[in-house]
Order: C-alpha cells, then sequence, then structure tokens
C-alpha cells in the first residue's frame, strides 16, 4: 500500500515519526483529504496511557492521529530509560486502528537523530504485524502519494485492507 492508496481507502490514519521530521506538514495535508485532526489532550494516562487514544477512535468519520503511542515507545527509553506504554498496550492500539479501516503513517526523512530513527524502525517492523504501515519520506515527497517503492518488500495481495501488514514508503 502505498500513501495515495491509504488516503482513498482509509478511515482512519495515524501519524508517527522521529522529532523534527515534519510530521505537521503531512497532518496538514490530511485536512485537504477530508481527514479531521485529533490530539491526545495532555499528557499520557498513567493508568491506562491508550485510553485517551480509544476515545478518538470512537468518533465517527475520517480521523487522522497524531501517534504519541509510538513516540512514547521510542522516545521514553531513550530520554527516561523506560516506556510508559508497555509493547502489548502499543500493538493493542495498532490493532483499533486496523479495525477502524486504518493504517499508521511512519514518517521520515530530515532527522539526525540516528538512535531515535532506528527506535521508529524497529517499532514499526513490529507494528506492521498488527496494522498497515506505510513509510512517507518528508524530505523527498511532493504531494502526498506521488510515488512508491518498496521498502521490506512487494505491495501486499490482500484485498482487506486491514490484513495488509508490508511496509512501503513514498519517495
Amino acid at each position: 500500500m502505498i500513501l495515495h492508496q491509504a488516503l482513498a481507502q482509509c478511515r482512519t490514519l495515524v501519524v508517527e515519526g522521529p522529532d523534527g521530521v515534519g510530521r505537521s506538514a503531512l497532518i496538514a495535508q490530511l485536512t485537504r483529504h477530508g481527514f479531521v485532526i485529533r490530539r491526545s489532550r495532555g499528557h499520557l494516562h498513567h493508568v491506562d496511557p491508550i485510553r485517551p487514544y480509544r476515545e478518538l477512535l470512537a468518533a465517527p468519520g475520517r480521523l487522522a492521529v497524531d501517534g504519541s503511542i509510538i513516540h512514547e515507545l521510542v522516545y521514553g527509553p531513550l530520554r527516561r530509560g523506560r516506556s510508559r506504554v508497555t509493547w502489548i498496550q502499543a500493538l493493542d492500539f495498532a490493532e483499533a486502528v486496523a479495525e477502524r479501516d486504518g493504517a499508521i503513517i511512519h514518517v521520515t526523512g530530515g532527522t539526525d537523530d540516528t538512535e531515535a530513527a532506528v527506535a521508529y524502525e524497529r517499532a514499526f517492523r513490529t507494528l506492521a504485524q498488527h496494522a498497515p504501515v506505510v513509510t512517507f519520506d518528508a524530505g523527498d515527497a511532493g504531494e502526498a502519494g506521488e510515488a512508491s517503492r518498496p521498502v521490506h518488500g512487494p505491495a501486499p495481495p490482500c484485498p482487506q485492507l486491514r490484513r495488509c501488514t508490508k511496509t512501503l514508503t513514498i519517495g
């Protein structure tokens, strides 16, 4: 799946990537494609960090969600030595995105933080087993979804979006 397919087929897109990579520009473009932008308010809930995101995903219509859950998986260990989000919670979140006919957009490019980029790559490889993942190179891309090339293999053959698990890049 490439980004323009995700824009056409998904009701939910979760946008995430390293600090400074340019997620805001992509999120702004999503509004032109009929997505309502949602962000969790405040900090992660101390007992159930996924709860605010479950509430966001319960809203009707096409949603684009800022993926702070994944951000915590990456930067929690790098900055504090541990994540406040468990892998079980993150995988539950990814499955909820897939059940809502969604995909997770991995925004890459334009960052000097190699350690975070490697951690994001590992996180998205794991999440791709539970939800479709589309890699979007913000440094190379013009309009969302103009071109694509595979990163981890060919486009998935499955007809139903929620069963697709390969990662592709736009570039």
